[in-house]
């Protein structure tokens, strides 16, 4: 029996990668003489590979197994390797069903041949066998050297996009990503990198205005100005900035060129949903189920359709059709957790935010709704180990910090509340003052007046600036005149400032202002004066007493 001809083994690096990783241009690259005798078995296999093309397509991968055995080109090594992980996917999925709702069934399907079909291409130099190699290294959580296989099969066929998508699975954020990008074998502006960062970005719930510019580039005349694909990026950054109408008109200008194009056309869904746009999402679900009913986004359209309504059972019942037809269908799982929470069903929610968690660990809103369902159970330290993951995926998500620092003041540890918060604000709008009245509470609460006065001064110079009404900002304003006043602050004269504003307003707080100017202001003033008098006649004796002697 012919086996595959031998290729040079390839060292393994750890991760930060070292040359010639970390210099593109010393990447290795195939000698001419290999790529020749390559030529030539391709050529003696090109009736097998085209056979087992047409195995492929209609997924009888045995065949493609036994067909290619005696080949010995690498295309027909890729695909017989390919096929065999195929095939043991299958297996590893029926055995897993088999043991569905009972306690020995794993969080996901076993594959035991993941060993051994690493050492069939444990020493490839082919870039389809290296990204096969990704794959496994993947598989088996071996991150680094999975890193490593996708680089180099980037390097010598940068065109295969499924190993930028495995090279994407290995990065667990968005740091990992930005040391990861000098060490490419291209170019910062090739387009292949943008669309790689505009991706991996999006997969971490993370892009910036950045990822933005960079798809306006991709969009330009000069690139893919109807490339519906890069649109749909385009319109998941706006999704995912919260920039909802910006993102519907995106969608929308997809749905005007492709009427019947069915991906990503649940976050569209998602965002009529957060717009409460009832009608709109009432006829995006009709006009789909129309189209393919099997399909899971569109499972998912229906479900947020019925969601929006509050009828919850029924979006249940979608949700799970969605998870029947893909199991790894994340935000299907997600969306369910939502409506069993919706139900006041925290334990049914859990193990919908489980399963979640188990499809892809770096999505940041199946750990949140996780602690959000067992701080509905009062279980708060469980809530807070969950919204601690969140945060970690999430740092300047403002809403995750907000509902941690209120878990935390639920346990009455409210130091570790004023910081939660003091994190919310690094990512909040700096017009927002309701974080900081929480805050201004906590601190009172602390018996730190003072800083609880700087927040409540904070709320009024930007209640003021925004010119709102003087309801809105009272509170506040009395609070910090009666800090100055009756706590020490000493500030009378913005005390005196604050009070007359709200006493000739309409404000409920206007009783407290005239009592604090009639009856407290000018006692303080009192004190003040004579404090500074006694500093004063304190000073002169002290000059006094140190002045120089007579000789």
């Amino acid at each position: 029996m012919q086996t595959p001809a031998p290729i040079t083994h390839e060292p393994v690096h750890t991760f930060p990668l070292q040359p010639p990783l970390g210099d593109p241009s010393m990447l290795p690259v195939q000698p001419p003489e290999v790529l020749q005798q390559e030529a030539i078995w391709e050529a003696e296999d090109a009736d097998q590979i085209a056979m087992a093309k047409a195995f492929m397509d209609s997924k009888e991968y045995l065949r493609v197994i036994h067909w290619l055995r005696p080949c010995k080109s690498a295309k027909a090594a890729f695909l017989r390797v390919y096929s065999q992980y195929l095939e043991a996917e299958k297996e590893a999925l029926r055995e897993w069903y088999k043991l569905e709702n009972t306690r020995e069934q794993p969080p996901e399907p076993v594959n035991t041949s993941l060993h051994d079909l690493l050492e069939l291409v444990k020493n490839a130099t082919d870039p389809w066998l290296l990204f096969l190699k990704a794959v496994f290294l993947y598989r088996l959580s071996r991150r680094e050297e999975a890193m490593e296989s996708a680089i180099l099969s980037i390097a010598q066929y940068p065109w295969n996009w499924s190993t930028w998508i495995a090279l994407g699975d290995c990065l667990a954020d968005g740091d990992e990503l930005s040391s990861l990008l000098p060490l490419l074998p291209l170019p910062s502006n090739h387009p292949l990198v943008l669309m790689f960062q505009v991706k991996t970005l999006n997969s971490l719930n993370s892009p910036t205005d950045n990822e933005l510019g960079l798809c306006d580039r991709l969009l330009s005349e000069d690139c893919f100005p109807r490339s519906m694909w890069i649109m749909a990026l385009r319109g998941n950054v706006l999704y995912y900035l919260h920039d909802f109408t910006a993102a519907e008109a995106q969608f929308r200008k997809i749905l005007a060129i492709d009427p019947y194009r069915v991906d990503d056309i649940d976050i569209l869904s998602n965002i009529l949903y957060v717009s409460e746009n009832n009608n709109a999402l009432s006829k995006l679900a009709h006009d789909y189920l129309a189209i393919d009913k099997d399909r899971p986004e569109i499972c998912c359209i229906i479900g947020n359709y019925y969601s929006l309504r509050a009828e919850h059972e029924k979006a249940v019942k979608y949700f799970r059709r969605a998870t029947q037809l893909d199991r790894t269908y994340l935000a299907a799982w997600t969306l369910m957790g939502h409506e069993f929470v919706e139900m006041k069903n925290s334990h049914a929610a859990i193990e919908a935010y489980r399963k979640a968690v188990d499809v892809n660990k770096k999505d940041y809103r199946a750990w949140y709704g996780l602690a959000q369902a067992y701080e509905l159970l009062g279980m708060h330290q469980y809530a807070l180990y969950y919204y601690q993951h969140a945060t970690a995926l999430r740092p300047y998500d403002v809403r995750i910090w907000q509902a941690e620092g209120m878990c935390y003041e639920e346990m009455g540890r409210l130091k570790e509340a004023t910081e939660c918060l003091r994190r919310a604000l690094i990512g909040a709008d700096p017009q927002e003052t309701t974080i900081h009245l929480k805050l201004a509470k906590l601190h009172h609460d602390l018996e730190e007046f003072a800083e609880a006065a700087a927040y409540h001064r904070r709320i009024v110079e930007v209640c003021r600036s925004a010119q709102k009404p003087i309801q809105e900002w009272s509170k506040s304003a009395v609070y910090v005149a009666r800090y100055h006043i009756l706590q020490g602050g000493g500030d009378l004269a913005l005390a005196r400032q604050y009070l007359e504003w709200v006493s000739v307003s309409n404000a409920e707080e206007v009783t407290q202002a005239n009592e604090l100017l009639r009856r407290h202001l000018p006692a303080a003033v009192m004190r003040q004066q004579q404090q500074q008098q006694q500093n004063a006649a304190s000073a002169g004796g002290r000059a006094a007493s140190e002045g120089p002697s007579i000789a």
